[in-house]
Protein backbone atom coordinates (compact mmCIF):
# COMPACT_ATOMS: atom_id res chain seq x y z
CA UNK A 1 0.00 0.00 0.00
CA UNK A 2 1.14 3.45 -0.76
CA UNK A 3 1.42 6.02 1.93
CA UNK A 4 -0.64 9.19 2.06
CA UNK A 5 0.57 11.74 -0.54
CA UNK A 6 2.25 9.12 -2.72
CA UNK A 7 0.88 8.46 -6.22
CA UNK A 8 0.47 5.10 -7.83
CA UNK A 9 1.35 4.51 -11.44
CA UNK A 10 -2.23 4.91 -12.70
CA UNK A 11 -3.04 8.05 -10.70
CA UNK A 12 -2.89 11.57 -12.28
CA UNK A 13 -1.05 14.30 -10.31
CA UNK A 14 -3.23 17.17 -9.11
CA UNK A 15 -2.80 20.62 -10.72
CA UNK A 16 -0.61 22.88 -8.66
CA UNK A 17 -1.62 26.56 -9.24
CA UNK A 18 1.66 27.73 -7.70
CA UNK A 19 3.85 25.77 -10.10
CA UNK A 20 5.49 27.69 -13.00
CA UNK A 21 3.73 27.48 -16.37
CA UNK A 22 5.16 25.12 -18.90
CA UNK A 23 5.38 26.66 -22.37
CA UNK A 24 3.32 24.65 -24.82
CA UNK A 25 3.05 25.10 -28.57
CA UNK A 26 -0.15 27.15 -28.24
CA UNK A 27 1.34 29.41 -25.57
CA UNK A 28 4.50 29.99 -27.58
CA UNK A 29 2.45 30.84 -30.65
CA UNK A 30 0.33 33.36 -28.75
CA UNK A 31 3.39 34.97 -27.20
CA UNK A 32 4.97 35.30 -30.65
CA UNK A 33 1.81 36.90 -32.05
CA UNK A 34 1.71 39.26 -29.06
CA UNK A 35 5.33 40.33 -29.62
CA UNK A 36 4.73 40.88 -33.33
CA UNK A 37 1.60 42.95 -32.64
CA UNK A 38 3.36 45.03 -30.00
CA UNK A 39 6.34 45.64 -32.27
CA UNK A 40 4.08 46.59 -35.19
CA UNK A 41 2.10 49.03 -33.04
CA UNK A 42 5.30 50.63 -31.78
CA UNK A 43 6.68 51.01 -35.30
CA UNK A 44 3.42 52.57 -36.53
CA UNK A 45 3.35 55.01 -33.61
CA UNK A 46 6.96 56.04 -34.23
CA UNK A 47 6.20 56.44 -37.94
CA UNK A 48 3.26 58.73 -37.18
CA UNK A 49 5.40 60.88 -34.88
CA UNK A 50 8.19 60.94 -37.48
CA UNK A 51 5.78 62.14 -40.18
CA UNK A 52 4.55 64.91 -37.89
CA UNK A 53 8.10 66.01 -37.08
CA UNK A 54 9.11 65.98 -40.75
CA UNK A 55 6.02 68.02 -41.61
CA UNK A 56 6.56 70.60 -38.88
CA UNK A 57 10.31 70.92 -39.47
CA UNK A 58 9.88 71.15 -43.24
CA UNK A 59 7.24 73.89 -42.99
CA UNK A 60 9.24 75.76 -40.34
CA UNK A 61 12.42 75.75 -42.45
CA UNK A 62 10.62 76.98 -45.56
CA UNK A 63 8.50 79.56 -43.77
CA UNK A 64 11.14 80.97 -41.43
CA UNK A 65 12.50 83.32 -44.09
CA UNK A 66 9.35 85.47 -44.09
CA UNK A 67 8.37 85.29 -40.42
CA UNK A 68 8.48 88.65 -38.65
CA UNK A 69 6.33 90.93 -36.55
CA UNK A 70 5.16 92.73 -39.66
CA UNK A 71 4.19 89.45 -41.29
CA UNK A 72 1.70 88.92 -38.46
CA UNK A 73 0.50 92.51 -37.94
CA UNK A 74 0.32 93.95 -41.47
CA UNK A 75 -2.11 93.38 -44.32
CA UNK A 76 -1.08 92.03 -47.69
CA UNK A 77 0.56 94.53 -50.05
CA UNK A 78 0.75 93.48 -53.69
CA UNK A 79 1.17 89.90 -54.76
CA UNK A 80 4.20 89.15 -52.63
CA UNK A 81 4.48 91.93 -50.03
CA UNK A 82 3.01 92.72 -46.65
CA UNK A 83 1.68 90.32 -44.04
CA UNK A 84 -1.30 88.12 -43.28
CA UNK A 85 -3.05 90.07 -40.50
CA UNK A 86 -6.32 90.43 -42.43
CA UNK A 87 -6.27 86.71 -43.29
CA UNK A 88 -5.75 85.74 -39.64
CA UNK A 89 -8.58 88.02 -38.50
CA UNK A 90 -10.89 86.68 -41.22
CA UNK A 91 -10.14 83.09 -40.23
CA UNK A 92 -10.74 83.92 -36.58
CA UNK A 93 -14.10 85.60 -37.30
CA UNK A 94 -15.63 82.87 -39.45
CA UNK A 95 -14.38 80.09 -37.16
CA UNK A 96 -15.72 81.82 -34.03
CA UNK A 97 -19.06 82.50 -35.70
CA UNK A 98 -19.23 78.88 -36.85
CA UNK A 99 -18.48 77.76 -33.27
CA UNK A 100 -21.30 80.01 -32.00
CA UNK A 101 -23.65 78.05 -34.27
CA UNK A 102 -22.26 74.56 -33.70
CA UNK A 103 -21.37 74.50 -29.98
CA UNK A 104 -24.86 75.04 -28.46
CA UNK A 105 -26.46 72.56 -30.87
CA UNK A 106 -23.68 70.01 -30.35
CA UNK A 107 -23.66 70.24 -26.55
CA UNK A 108 -27.46 70.04 -26.32
CA UNK A 109 -27.45 67.05 -28.67
CA UNK A 110 -24.88 65.30 -26.49
CA UNK A 111 -26.94 66.10 -23.39
CA UNK A 112 -30.08 64.69 -24.94
CA UNK A 113 -28.41 61.43 -26.01
CA UNK A 114 -26.78 61.00 -22.59
CA UNK A 115 -29.29 62.29 -20.06
CA UNK A 116 -32.74 62.08 -21.65
CA UNK A 117 -32.67 59.42 -24.37
CA UNK A 118 -32.59 55.92 -22.92
CA UNK A 119 -30.17 53.24 -24.13
CA UNK A 120 -32.97 51.73 -26.24
CA UNK A 121 -34.34 55.03 -27.50
CA UNK A 122 -34.93 55.05 -31.25
CA UNK A 123 -34.35 58.80 -31.37
CA UNK A 124 -31.02 58.48 -29.55
CA UNK A 125 -29.79 55.71 -31.83
CA UNK A 126 -30.90 57.67 -34.89
CA UNK A 127 -29.07 60.80 -33.71
CA UNK A 128 -25.90 58.80 -33.09
CA UNK A 129 -26.08 57.31 -36.58
CA UNK A 130 -26.70 60.72 -38.16
CA UNK A 131 -23.74 62.25 -36.32
CA UNK A 132 -21.44 59.41 -37.37
CA UNK A 133 -22.55 59.76 -40.99
CA UNK A 134 -22.18 63.55 -40.86
CA UNK A 135 -18.67 63.21 -39.49
CA UNK A 136 -17.72 61.00 -42.43
CA UNK A 137 -19.14 63.29 -45.13
CA UNK A 138 -16.33 64.92 -47.20
CA UNK A 139 -16.05 68.61 -46.41
CA UNK A 140 -16.28 69.55 -50.08
CA UNK A 141 -19.75 67.98 -50.12
CA UNK A 142 -20.64 70.18 -47.13
CA UNK A 143 -19.38 73.20 -49.05
CA UNK A 144 -21.44 72.24 -52.10
CA UNK A 145 -24.54 71.88 -49.91
CA UNK A 146 -24.04 75.31 -48.33
CA UNK A 147 -23.35 76.78 -51.78
CA UNK A 148 -26.77 75.63 -52.98
CA UNK A 149 -28.47 76.59 -49.72
CA UNK A 150 -27.04 80.09 -49.13
CA UNK A 151 -24.81 81.32 -51.96
CA UNK A 152 -27.27 80.63 -54.75
CA UNK A 153 -30.13 82.07 -52.69
CA UNK A 154 -28.24 85.30 -51.90
CA UNK A 155 -26.43 85.44 -55.28
CA UNK A 156 -23.13 86.23 -53.55
CA UNK A 157 -20.37 84.55 -51.58
CA UNK A 158 -20.13 85.60 -47.95
CA UNK A 159 -18.21 84.81 -44.80
CA UNK A 160 -21.52 83.78 -43.24
CA UNK A 161 -21.82 80.91 -45.72
CA UNK A 162 -18.30 79.83 -44.77
CA UNK A 163 -19.25 79.95 -41.08
CA UNK A 164 -22.30 77.77 -41.69
CA UNK A 165 -20.17 75.26 -43.61
CA UNK A 166 -17.59 75.14 -40.80
CA UNK A 167 -20.39 74.81 -38.24
CA UNK A 168 -21.61 71.69 -40.04
CA UNK A 169 -18.05 70.33 -39.94
CA UNK A 170 -17.73 71.09 -36.20
CA UNK A 171 -21.19 69.89 -35.13
CA UNK A 172 -20.62 66.09 -35.05
CA UNK A 173 -17.24 66.53 -33.35
CA UNK A 174 -18.69 68.69 -30.58
CA UNK A 175 -21.76 66.47 -30.12
CA UNK A 176 -19.85 63.20 -29.91
CA UNK A 177 -17.17 64.68 -27.66
CA UNK A 178 -19.86 66.06 -25.34
CA UNK A 179 -21.59 62.69 -25.23
CA UNK A 180 -18.40 60.81 -24.37
CA UNK A 181 -17.46 63.28 -21.64
CA UNK A 182 -20.92 63.28 -20.11
CA UNK A 183 -20.81 59.48 -19.91
CA UNK A 184 -17.68 59.81 -17.75
CA UNK A 185 -19.52 61.78 -15.06
CA UNK A 186 -19.98 59.38 -12.11
CA UNK A 187 -23.49 57.97 -11.85
CA UNK A 188 -23.40 58.49 -8.09
CA UNK A 189 -23.79 62.23 -8.65
CA UNK A 190 -27.00 61.66 -10.59
CA UNK A 191 -28.28 59.24 -7.95
CA UNK A 192 -27.52 61.69 -5.14
CA UNK A 193 -29.39 64.47 -6.94
CA UNK A 194 -32.36 62.16 -7.56
CA UNK A 195 -32.36 61.11 -3.90
CA UNK A 196 -32.57 64.76 -2.85
CA UNK A 197 -35.53 65.31 -5.14
CA UNK A 198 -33.72 67.71 -7.44
CA UNK A 199 -35.40 68.31 -10.79
CA UNK A 200 -33.68 66.69 -13.75
CA UNK A 201 -32.90 69.96 -15.50
CA UNK A 202 -31.36 71.38 -12.31
CA UNK A 203 -29.23 68.25 -11.97
CA UNK A 204 -27.98 68.70 -15.52
CA UNK A 205 -27.26 72.42 -15.14
CA UNK A 206 -25.90 72.40 -11.61
CA UNK A 207 -24.18 69.03 -11.27
CA UNK A 208 -23.48 67.26 -14.56
CA UNK A 209 -22.41 70.14 -16.81
CA UNK A 210 -19.95 71.69 -14.30
CA UNK A 211 -18.21 68.32 -13.89
CA UNK A 212 -18.02 67.77 -17.65
CA UNK A 213 -17.17 71.35 -18.60
CA UNK A 214 -13.45 70.69 -19.06
CA UNK A 215 -13.99 67.81 -21.46
CA UNK A 216 -16.63 69.72 -23.42
CA UNK A 217 -14.26 72.67 -23.80
CA UNK A 218 -11.61 70.24 -25.04
CA UNK A 219 -13.96 68.91 -27.71
CA UNK A 220 -14.83 72.45 -28.78
CA UNK A 221 -11.15 73.41 -29.09
CA UNK A 222 -10.36 70.33 -31.17
CA UNK A 223 -13.37 70.99 -33.42
CA UNK A 224 -12.45 74.63 -33.99
CA UNK A 225 -8.82 73.68 -34.66
CA UNK A 226 -9.95 71.31 -37.39
CA UNK A 227 -12.33 73.88 -38.87
CA UNK A 228 -9.62 76.55 -38.97
CA UNK A 229 -7.62 74.53 -41.49
CA UNK A 230 -10.49 73.58 -43.78
CA UNK A 231 -10.13 74.77 -47.36
CA UNK A 232 -12.64 72.86 -49.50
CA UNK A 233 -15.90 74.33 -48.11
CA UNK A 234 -14.40 77.83 -47.85
CA UNK A 235 -13.23 77.62 -51.46
CA UNK A 236 -16.77 77.02 -52.69
CA UNK A 237 -18.62 79.63 -50.63
CA UNK A 238 -16.04 82.29 -49.69
CA UNK A 239 -13.49 82.62 -52.49
CA UNK A 240 -14.32 86.19 -53.59
CA UNK A 241 -12.87 88.86 -51.28
CA UNK A 242 -10.54 91.86 -51.19
CA UNK A 243 -7.10 90.46 -50.28
CA UNK A 244 -5.65 93.87 -49.34
CA UNK A 245 -8.10 95.03 -46.67
CA UNK A 246 -9.49 93.82 -43.36
CA UNK A 247 -13.04 92.60 -43.86
CA UNK A 248 -14.95 91.54 -40.78
CA UNK A 249 -18.51 91.91 -42.09
CA UNK A 250 -19.25 88.28 -42.79
CA UNK A 251 -22.82 88.98 -44.01
CA UNK A 252 -22.01 91.46 -46.76
CA UNK A 253 -19.16 89.87 -48.69
CA UNK A 254 -16.38 87.33 -48.62
CA UNK A 255 -13.76 87.30 -45.87
CA UNK A 256 -10.06 86.53 -46.45
CA UNK A 257 -8.85 83.37 -44.71
CA UNK A 258 -5.43 81.76 -44.27
CA UNK A 259 -6.29 78.54 -46.20
CA UNK A 260 -7.44 80.64 -49.15
CA UNK A 261 -4.21 82.69 -48.98
CA UNK A 262 -2.14 79.50 -49.17
CA UNK A 263 -4.23 78.17 -52.06
CA UNK A 264 -4.11 81.41 -54.07
CA UNK A 265 -0.42 82.19 -53.58
CA UNK A 266 0.72 78.70 -54.57
CA UNK A 267 -0.86 79.30 -58.00
CA UNK A 268 1.51 82.23 -58.61
CA UNK A 269 4.79 81.41 -60.33
CA UNK A 270 6.71 83.71 -57.97
CA UNK A 271 9.29 82.53 -55.40
CA UNK A 272 8.31 85.27 -52.93
CA UNK A 273 4.68 84.20 -53.17
CA UNK A 274 5.66 80.63 -52.35
CA UNK A 275 7.62 81.86 -49.33
CA UNK A 276 4.56 83.77 -48.08
CA UNK A 277 2.48 80.63 -48.50
CA UNK A 278 5.00 78.63 -46.44
CA UNK A 279 5.02 81.34 -43.77
CA UNK A 280 1.22 81.40 -43.59
CA UNK A 281 1.16 77.59 -43.41
CA UNK A 282 3.63 77.66 -40.53
CA UNK A 283 1.59 80.23 -38.59
CA UNK A 284 -1.60 78.20 -39.11
CA UNK A 285 0.17 74.99 -38.10
CA UNK A 286 1.51 76.57 -34.90
CA UNK A 287 -1.97 77.81 -33.97
CA UNK A 288 -3.50 74.38 -34.54
CA UNK A 289 -0.75 72.62 -32.57
CA UNK A 290 -1.19 75.10 -29.74
CA UNK A 291 -4.95 74.48 -29.72
CA UNK A 292 -4.40 70.71 -29.55
CA UNK A 293 -1.88 71.02 -26.71
CA UNK A 294 -4.26 73.31 -24.82
CA UNK A 295 -7.04 70.77 -25.31
CA UNK A 296 -4.86 67.97 -23.90
CA UNK A 297 -4.02 70.06 -20.85
CA UNK A 298 -7.67 70.86 -20.22
CA UNK A 299 -8.79 67.24 -20.57
CA UNK A 300 -6.02 66.09 -18.20
CA UNK A 301 -7.18 68.57 -15.56
CA UNK A 302 -10.79 67.54 -16.13
CA UNK A 303 -9.96 63.84 -15.67
CA UNK A 304 -8.08 64.57 -12.44
CA UNK A 305 -11.04 66.59 -11.20
CA UNK A 306 -13.41 63.66 -11.84
CA UNK A 307 -10.96 61.22 -10.28
CA UNK A 308 -10.34 59.26 -13.49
Amino acid sequence: MSSVGELTADETPLFDPMAPLTATGNLRRRMAVSRVSESGSTVCALAAVAVLLILVIGIAIRGASVLSIGFITQNQSGLTGGGIANYLLGTFVIVVFGAVIAVPIGVLTGLYMTEFAGPRSLTGRTLKLVLDLLQGVPTIVVGLFVYGLIVLAEHKETGFAASVALAIVMLPLVARASQEVLLLVPGSLREAADALGVARWRTVVGVILPNAAGGIVTGVILATARAAGETAPVLLVNSLFDPYSTQLNIFGHGVPTVPMLILNTTDLALPDAFNRAWGAAFVLLVLILFANILARVIVARSRRRMGL
